[in-house]
């Protein structure tokens, strides 16, 4: 199991309540899965996480399966929410 960062921007930051907290998954959905946990008496979090994208180690995840993205001891993961002009 990797242990990494979660680093929130924007919206997804003051969702989470924190700019950043730590990872021990093996892949992106776990890591989701786990901070959905962590932050579940936080309603808006989930609805902000459903418009984000994510970064995973500087490489954009885009439309790929969360839990095909593996991730790295040390990695870091930055969930971005849209920015102004965002998703119709």
């Amino acid at each position: 199991m990797a242990s990494g960062t979660i680093r929130y921007w924007a919206a997804a930051k003051a969702a989470a309540g924190t700019a950043e907290e730590t990872y021990r998954a093996d892949h992106l959905a776990a890591a989701l899965d786990e901070a959905r946990a962590r932050h579940a008496d936080r309603p808006e979090f989930e609805r902000v996480l459903l418009r984000c994208s994510f970064l995973v180690d500087e490489r954009q995840v885009g439309s790929r399966d969360h839990a095909d993205v593996p991730l790295t001891e040390g990695g870091t993961v930055e969930v971005l929410p849209p920015f102004a002009g965002g998703s119709r």
